[in-house]
Formats: C-alpha cells, structure tokens, sequence
C-alpha cells in the first residue's frame, strides 16, 4: 500500500525528529551524574585509582562523575549490575583481572558474555613473588630447585582463587611442572603477614601491597610477573628473565560500558578518559602505587581481554581450580 504524500511527509519528519533529538542528547552528554561502579571494597588499589580518576573526569567531561562500590562474589555483583544497566553512558565500570578470571570459575556468570563492552584498559601492574626477609631463598632458581627435589614441601598463599596472585603462583608450577602445596586467605593482607613470618614459602603480591615492606627489609623480593622490571624494584629481576621465558601476570585495570552505549557517547568519554591519563598528577599516582597508565583504544583491549581470557582459562582448567 503507498502512503499519501502527507503521510510520507510526516513520517519523515518523525525520524529526522528523533535523529536530532538523539544527536543532541549525546551532544548534551553529560547532563546527570556519570557513576563509575568498582566491583570491590572501598579502600583497595582499584578503589583508590578510580577515586582519581573520577574526580580528573568529572572537570574534563563538565559534569559530575561518582563512585559506587559493589563488592562480592569476586567482582560478579558489580560487573552484573553494569551490565543490566542502561546503556547510555552514566554507568560505568571499573574492574580488574578477575574479569578475565572469573568466567572459568564460576559454573554460571550473572550476566551474558557479551553485555559488556571495554572502553579502555587503564593501567597495567606486575606482581611480586615475595619471600621472608630471612628466607634461604635468595633467589627464584632456588625456591625452584627446592621444589622440585622436595615435591609438596613448598607452600605458597593468596588472597583467594579468584586472584591473580594465586593463578600467577599456579602458573608457575604449571610451567615447571612443580609440586606445591596452595594455601588460601580470605585476602592478601594476612597472607603477607604469614609469608613475613615463615607459615608460607612464598606468595605473589601486588606491587603497592609488598614494595614498601621489601625496601624496608621486612619481605625480601624474588622475582616480578611482568616482561620488564619494576621501576619501584629495579634490582629485582622478572620471572620471564630467570626460569620463565615470556612468564607475564599483571594486575590491569579497565573500563568498560552497558553493549549497545551510542558511540558518540563511547567517543566523548574515551576522549576525556585518556586526557586523563596522560594528566602528569594522574600518571604520578599510578607510578607510586608501581602501575603503568595505558589509555587504550576499545578494539585494543579488547584484543588484550582475548588473551588474557585464554591464559587464565588455560591455567583454571589445567590446574583444576576451583572457588575457595
């Protein structure tokens, strides 16, 4: 059936109506409070990063930029609160390794796979295999040596199977075919504290958690997870250099939308995202807590999120880990 020329018309003018309405919109962007939801307790180094960068956003997009902490079940609860988020652009999320993680642990995710979209991988951190200050480990090639003449005597901690603490440590024994013995914390503080006084051999810990008690003689530093040495531990040489040749665990963090956000939306908050980040004040505080800022493009971390999805369910399936 053909439409009179009035009908057409008005039908017309209807789209075009909507289309400028929705340009405007994003062009208005924003014009409401843009929450940033960190899946973790208050207080961590993610907390604390997404914090400053909050508050760098909130200037460079004119409008306000809060943070809402949704803690529980290794990150899902927050991650599935975005997800089943509008997708607009006033909700973001703020996450961590665990992301990649955490599908190859849980029987069933909350949400579907593709209900988030990255935006930007913010920041990479190396781990710390650390040690006790009086350890007869002075090296990693030792502690490897042990471990294989005495298989199950070695005992290393973590925060929970969930991090990349503990799968960096499986990883490891993966790799070299090691017998170690796994034991889990509720956290990675009282597994430092247990790594200090001799229950555990060993554990990798985060840089901004263990730099300053190896500097100040309290852990002493074996090797770290990532492809190049730490700027804050320059004298500690990698995994990858003594026994691991292409070993990498970082700690990253990365932003990511509700699929489906209009993309000049995505384009104006990835624009002020990564004008933060190249911010000297910002780039400082991520030097300080022994993370490199990155500011990546969307099709870039995603290609980075593929990989890392693969390692870690690699090392899950292998190690057969499970939930503590």
């Amino acid at each position: 059936m053909t439409l009179p020329k009035h009908l057409k018309n008005f039908a017309r003018a209807l789209v075009a109506g909507a289309v400028l309405a929705a340009t405007a919109a994003h062009a208005a962007y924003p014009d409401r409070p843009v929450t940033i939801v960190v899946p973790y307790s208050p207080g961590g180094a993610a907390d604390a990063l997404a914090r400053m960068i909050a508050a760098k956003l909130s200037t460079r997009l004119g409008g306000t930029v809060i943070v809402d902490n949704k803690a529980g079940a290794s990150g899902t609860i927050g991650e599935s609160f975005v997800a089943k988020a509008p997708a607009d652009g006033y909700t973001v999320l703020y996450d961590a390794t665990p992301y990649s993680i955490n599908p190859h642990l849980f029987p069933r995710m909350p949400y579907a796979a593709n209900a988030l979209q990255p935006l930007s991988l913010v920041s990479l951190a190396p781990n710390v295999m650390i040690v006790r200050a009086d350890s007869p480990f002075k090296t990693v090639q030792e502690l490897v040596a042990k471990a294989k003449a005495q298989p199950g005597k070695i005992n290393f901690a973590s925060g929970g199977s969930g991090t990349v603490q503990r799968l960096a440590a499986e990883m490891l024994r993966q790799k070299l075919n090691l017998d170690m013995v796994h034991v889990p914390y509720k956290s990675g503080g009282p597994a430092i504290t247990d790594v200090m006084g001799g229950q555990v051999e060993f554990m990798f810990g985060t840089v901004a958690a263990t730099s300053q008690l190896v500097t100040s003689g309290k852990l002493r530093a074996l090797a770290v997870s990532a492809p190049r040495r730490s700027d804050r531990l320059p004298n500690v040489p990698t995994v990858a250099e003594t026994v691991i040749p292409g070993f990498e665990a970082y700690e990253w963090n990365g932003m990511f939308l509700p699929a489906g956000t209009p993309e000049p939306v995505v384009a104006k908050l990835h624009k002020a995202l990564v004008e933060v980040l190249n911010d000297d004040e910002v780039k400082q505080r991520f030097i300080d807590v022994g993370a490199q800022p990155i500011g990546s493009t969307p099709a870039e971390f995603t290609t980075y999120l593929r990989k890392e999805d693969a390692k870690w369910g690699e090392v899950v399936r292998k190690g057969q880990i499970k939930l503590d």
